[in-house]
């Protein structure tokens, strides 16, 4: 074999050292976004520099219109103070519930894992080299059981840390506004931009460290190390599951209840302080679409790396014991850390935006600049970290790879992930024609727009399927179930610049409320609801390349649970397979079912409460009298705590039931039905919520002469606009987003429990 280019000692100090580099941006970004003080100043150093950058000068909007600086910066603080008070207490509550689980889990997994030899300590014959000898089984689920904690722990971290900073930074974007859209812009970015760049390098360097841990124990059993790290991958992914239910039920009850009483009710603006369910409305941005995004995408992130390395462990790089082929998905994934970085640069510091129209084009760059560096850095990498060529395991077989196909596996994925970001920006943006359309349809009412906004929905299928089509194509071809591994690794290698964008939507959409809250002027308002509608559009952008990864990365899991439970082919005109597809193809609409409807009878105590609170407490519409937010939070939490864990349970015993009872071949159906149908509700329900939310937004800023037409705020199609919205909702932010994590883990969870439903399983056939 031809040897290669990097030396294992340059891997070891590459790795470590992107993932250091990664965390040191982050904390910068973090000084700096923490420049701007929520402590009211003396005005007079804000008038130097009149004619300053981004075409405005320094000066406040609020010295032209006389109104009282030092209260807005003290109104702002405070709101702040409460939503992130609200999303910290909501957050612990969740992990005390979600730490049980946990334990328990931790602990099946020890038992079933190390149940496989009858919990013998003696070492093994090899699974795909019989004529080597393993660790045992039990050290395998001893391991197995430390990674899924370190990955629980890990997704946890990420998720909460990105809520920090969301509501460290939220007010801050909003007293920034006062200077300038681009100010604003700037802060928000930044403060995205800690927030991929600490998840992106806290998952690299913990999965990094594992792996030399483990291998002072494990030694020249490759095999047995890296099926023990899979345990990482089912960590975060589970993690990641309770967070987008729990965050998604809470935030949507929030924002159905806000809306449906304060908007078509009312007639009061969005955000309007007299609305009681306004502030959980707001923690439900940093918990559902902040804490719950960032575990989703660490999840995902972990099992490509995982999936991608448990092939690689039976192919020639982990048969022969070569460093840096093995660890080819963390080189790729370091050096995505660094062009992020790069691309960051483009969006804060090398151009400045000066007017509206500049937001969203300058975030779609930052995703076109990542991809166009990122392939030239796969390979450059491809090229010193790789052999010329190589052997991968085929499902018993060994199929010769060069270093070059293996480049444009990760490149088809990076591309692909381009091209459904950009689909998903087409049919979710108001800047094109179909959400326009579904803008027009309001002016026949509600009904007429609900079904224009599920057409869209349906039909903005079709592309990204194909999309995820031609690269599992062109991977498998190449280099088999490792070449989607890496392909879905491709798609994430820019994941540092992907969340920067994600977090961007929901700080912007709280620098709005807050704005509106504080009572800030019009012109305020008008800036950051330029940044939100932005920020709208890239959360699509966002989800969809979530759930284009979780798509490949559940594929290439499968593919390796499926080497691993030695199963030969999977043939579905077997009846044993047959069931499994046609069940697992049910089990995203189950799924999807379950948290529509938690959502929905959460909302419902939520409108009551909003109604009973303007009802009774005198004042309140006229804004003399304070509404009790507390009650609306407390309302949130429970249903949301209370309403995870059906969907949760669903999702996890599953596989442990249908590998028990059922076996690993009707497993395998199960599985593969549920990848198929689940990636198509997902980019449906998801696009159709985020079109829904455009259209309205089109309508309220009135910027062409046809929306003029249908609009202003609370005419008839407006009003049958937030009907849209509403419905909408839990569609774009609880179950499209939760499936592509149902999807993602039960491949992984069966993947991890393999060993033991291949010896153990299929109780049910045994006995007939």
């Amino acid at each position: 074999m031809a040897s290669v280019i990097l030396p294992d000692l340059g891997t070891e100090i590459l790795i470590p050292v992107c993932a250091i580099i990664g965390i040191g941006f982050s904390l910068l970004q973090w000084l700096l976004v923490s420049k701007v003080k929520l402590v009211p100043g003396p005005a007079a150093s804000n008038n130097s520099g009149a004619a300053g950058k981004n075409g405005y000068g320094d000066y406040l909007i609020e010295e032209e219109e006389g109104l009282n600086e030092h209260n807005v910066v003290l109104k702002c603080a405070e709101i702040q103070n409460a939503i992130s008070e609200g999303a910290t207490s909501f957050l612990f509550t969740e992990y005390q519930y979600v730490g049980i689980f946990m334990v328990a889990f931790a602990i099946l997994i020890f038992v079933f894992l190390g149940s496989v030899e009858g919990f013998s300590t003696k070492s093994q014959p090899c699974t795909y080299d019989p004529l080597k000898m393993c660790k045992p089984a039990l050290a395998t689920a001893g391991f197995s059981t430390v990674s899924f904690v370190l990955g629980a722990v890990t997704s946890v971290v990420s998720g909460f840390l990105g809520m920090k900073i969301a509501t460290y930074a939220n007010a801050r974007t909003t007293l920034e506004a006062r200077k300038g859209v681009g100010k604003a812009f700037i802060i928000a970015f930044r403060s995205g931009a800690v927030m991929g760049f600490l998840l992106a390098a806290n998952g690299l360097l913990v999965l990094y460290i594992t792996i030399n841990v483990f291998k002072l124990y494990y030694g020249d059993d490759w095999e047995g190390l890296f099926e023990s790290i899979t345990g990482y991958g089912l960590g975060g992914s589970s993690m990641a599951l309770f967070g987008r239910v729990g965050g998604g039920i809470y935030t949507k009850a929030a924002d159905v209840g806000a809306d449906l009483v304060g908007k078509v009710e009312r007639n009061i603006p969005e955000d309007d302080p007299r609305n009681p369910a306004v502030i959980a409305d707001n923690v439900g941005d940093n918990v559902g679409d902040i804490a719950g995004m960032g575990s989703d995408l660490f999840g995902s992130y972990a099992e490509s790396s995982c999936a991608a390395l448990v092939v690689a462990s039976i192919s020639s790089f982990g048969i022969n014991h070569e460093f840096t082929p093995m660890l080819y998905p963390l080189i790729v994934s370091s050096v995505g850390i660094i062009i992020c970085l790069i691309t960051t640069l483009f969006a804060t510091d090398f151009f400045e935006i000066k007017a509206v129209k500049e937001i969203e084009p300058a975030l779609k760059n930052q995703l076109i600049i990542s991809t166009i560096l990122m392939t030239i850095g796969v390979a450059i990498v491809s090229w010193v970290a790789l052999p010329s060529s190589f052997t991968i395991f085929n499902f018993g077989t060994q199929k010769v790879v060069k270093n070059w196909q293996l480049f444009l596996c990760v490149a088809v994925g990076l591309w692909a992930g381009l091209i459904i970001g950009f689909v998903t920006e087409y049919y979710t943006s108001n800047a094109y024609s179909p959400v326009q359309d579904v803008a027009d349809s309001c002016r026949t009412g509600a009904a007429t727009n609900v079904i224009f906004g599920l057409a869209l929905g349906y039909k903005s299928v079709i592309i990204p399927i194909f999309a995820i089509a031609v690269s599992i194509f062109v991977s498998f071809s190449f280099a088999a179930m490792y070449g989607i591994a890496v392909a879905a690794l491709g798609m994430l290698s820019t994941i540092a610049t992907g969340l920067a964008i994600d977090a961007y939507g929901p700080i912007s959409d709280n620098a709005g409320g807050i704005a509106e809250m504080a009572g800030m002027s019009h012109r305020i308002r008008e800036r950051t609801d330029a940044l939100d509608a932005a920020g709208n559009t890239t959360a699509a952008i966002g989800k969809g390349f979530a759930i284009g990864s979780a798509a490949l990365v559940s594929l290439a899991l499968f593919g390796a649970f499926v080497s691993r439970a030695s199963i030969s082919t999977v043939d579905v005109l077997t009846p044993k397979v047959f069931i499994g597809l046609i069940v697992g193809a049910m089990l995203p609409y189950w799924f999807s079912a379950m948290t529509m409807k938690s959502v929905g009878s959460a909302a419902l105590k939520m409108v009551e409460e909003v109604r009973r609170q303007f009802n009774t407490i005198p004042g309140l519409m006229e804004g003399t009298a304070k509404p009790d937010y507390a009650t609306c939070v407390k309302i949130s939490t429970d249903a949301s705590i209370k309403e995870m864990i059906p969907p949760g349970a669903l999702v996890m015993l599953t596989p442990l039931i249908v590998g028990i009872f059922f076996g690993v071949e009707t497993l395998s159906g199960v599985l593969a039905g549920s990848l198929v149908s689940g990636v198509q509700i997902a980019i449906s329900a998801s696009n159709t919520g985020g079109a829904w939310d455009n259209a309205k937004k089109y309508i309220e800023a009135g910027a062409s002469e046809h929306a003029r037409s249908l609009g202003p705020k609370g005419s008839d199609p407006h009003k049958a606009a937030v009907i849209g919205d509403t419905i909408g909702d839990p569609l774009k932010d609880t179950s499209g987003p939760s499936l592509n994590i149902l999807i993602k883990l039960m491949a992984v969870e069966s993947l991890v429990f393999a060993p033991f439903f291949a010896t153990h399983g299929g109780l049910l056939f045994k006995i007939f």
